[in-house]
């Protein structure tokens, strides 16, 4: 997978944590547990996808 494909990945990654993040906010506190399930599952890809850039920019 080339670092730009990556990228990508993570910038979309990114932006649904954001965006999940706002809708939590604003969802009543008896609606967010499915929501925060949803947003630990996504945070935890978005630092998977930041280790996979990471390395991919070391050098070999």
């Amino acid at each position: 997978m080339s670092i730009r494909l990556i990228a990508k990945d993570l910038y979309q990654l990114i932006c649904q944590v954001e965006k999940l993040e706002k809708e939590i906010d604003r969802t009543s506190y008896e609606n967010q547990a499915d929501m925060k399930d949803q947003l630990r599952k996504l945070q935890a890809e978005r630092n998977r996808m930041q280790k996979v850039l990471e390395g991919c920019k070391e050098p070999k």
